[in-house]
This record gives C-alpha cells, structure tokens and sequence, in this order.
C-alpha cells in the first residue's frame, strides 16, 4: 500500500480524535549566541555598528577601522586597530545545511605550512581556533622601489559558523600572543552582526561590503577631483579614542 495513503488515513484518524494535526509552517530555529551575531538576532545593547553591508563592526573606543579597497574601488576588507594589533575580518557565504569552518582551519593550515609558516589548531572563546605564526609582507616603506619581503609574524585565525554565513577573523600583532592584549579585539569580533541577505551566493564567496555614507562621500569628492584614490580608506566613524592606522597586510 502506497505509504502516502497510509499517512493520509492517519492524519484523519487523528483529526477524528481530537489531536491538533502538525503545524505545516515552518518555525525558524534559533540558538543562543553571544556573539558574532546573525541579522535576524541582532542584539539591542546599544553598541553603534560601522554598517560596512554584509558586516556590521562595534565602534568600541580605543580602536580605528580601516577598509581596503580594490582597483575598481570596491571594499574587499575591513581591519580593526587597537594598538599595534589587527584584527582583519571577512564574511562568506556558506551552505544552509552545515558550516565549512573544520575545512577552512585545515586548508588555512597546510597553506601556512606550506608558505613557511606554522599554524595548530587550540580551543579559544570562540571554539576551535588555529594559532602560531605565518608569513606576510610588512608595511611598505615610503620611496621603497621593490616588494619588501615576507616577515614571519604571530597569528590567530577565529571562526565562527552562521546561518549561510561564515565569518573569519585574523589576529595579528601582540594580541595573537597575549591574552590581555587580545581581549578588546575579541570582544569586537564578538560583537559583529552579519547581514548574510537572501540571494543565492556560491559556497565561499566573499559577502559584498562597502563603504560607510561619509567614507564613500569622501572618496566620491576625491574622483570628481581627479585626485587618485588610495587604496586603503579610514572608514570615516571613529570610537572616542582612535588613532589612525598605517596600512594592514593582506591574509
């Protein structure tokens, strides 16, 4: 007998005694979090957010924001400076059914082994989390001619897995080695909401930012100018407290 027809008879069945049938909606599954956020369960703490699009930065004192822009002008990263540490995050778009983390700390592992650098995997606040050493190109000097060389520098990778998103952070400076040191840069990561939007994104495709209203105004002047555009921007909002931020390495 075609099990459809069985179901059928037994949802009758229990209509005729009385017993509510299963809800046909949908009910979201939430989990509690204490951060980073996804949009729908943005906290109302009253912490200002940089809205940079599909990330959300806490503007905590202390701290400088600045973004890294592409050829074309377009947001392709966003780094937070207290001190002389760096906290660089990105967002991509992940699968609805489970989260790509685990592969992530392994390939981010053997690239770093592979580039002569040295990465194991430790438990953080955040979970599983890869700290030790990788190799990245220093601030270039000014009237430098030629590509400065890799330096070998501390380094935390952070992660976290959301709703079809996910979210890396990368530690550099002394809060990769020192837990005082890290902890403002922590709990700015703790406090980022992610707005992953509703379109179909590839597997790992990078979440688009932009710029904040008064950091694109500015560089919307800059091109009617003619004056070149950098291609790193101050992203226009500051914390009481920051200082401006030299240039960050890629990672």
């Amino acid at each position: 007998m075609p099990f459809g027809r069985r179901r059928n008879r037994i949802d009758r069945s229990l209509r005729e005694r009385g017993v509510p049938p299963e809800p046909q909606h949908k009910v979201r599954e939430t989990h509690e979090t204490s951060g980073p956020y996804d949009e729908a369960d943005a906290p109302d703490d009253g912490v200002s957010r940089i809205d940079l699009g599909a990330i959300r930065l806490p503007a905590l004192p202390g701290m400088d924001l600045r973004v890294e822009l592409s050829p074309q002008q377009k947001v392709i990263g966003a780094t937070l400076r207290a001190g002389n540490s760096q906290l660089q995050v990105s967002a991509f778009a992940a699968p609805r059914a489970a989260g790509i983390w685990d592969d992530v700390r392994a390939e981010l592992a053997t690239s770093a082994s592979g580039q002569g650098g040295s990465l194991r995997e430790t438990e953080g606040p955040f979970g599983a989390e890869l700290s030790g050493t990788i190799l990245a190109p220093p601030p270039p000097q000014p009237g430098a001619t030629t590509p400065p060389q890799p330096v070998r520098r501390a380094a935390r990778f952070l992660g976290v897995d959301g709703p079809r998103w996910f979210l890396r952070g990368l530690i550099t400076g002394p809060a990769a080695e020192n837990a005082e040191a890290a902890r403002p840069l922590e709990a700015a990561f703790r406090g980022i909401v992610v707005a992953r939007g509703t379109e179909p994104m590839p597997v790992r495709e990078q979440l688009p930012l932009r710029l904040p209203p008064q950091a694109a105004a500015q560089l919307a002047r800059q091109q009617a100018a003619g004056q070149p555009a950098p291609g790193q921007q101050p992203a226009g909002q500051r914390a009481p407290g920051q200082r401006p931020a030299g240039p960050t390495p890629d990672a």
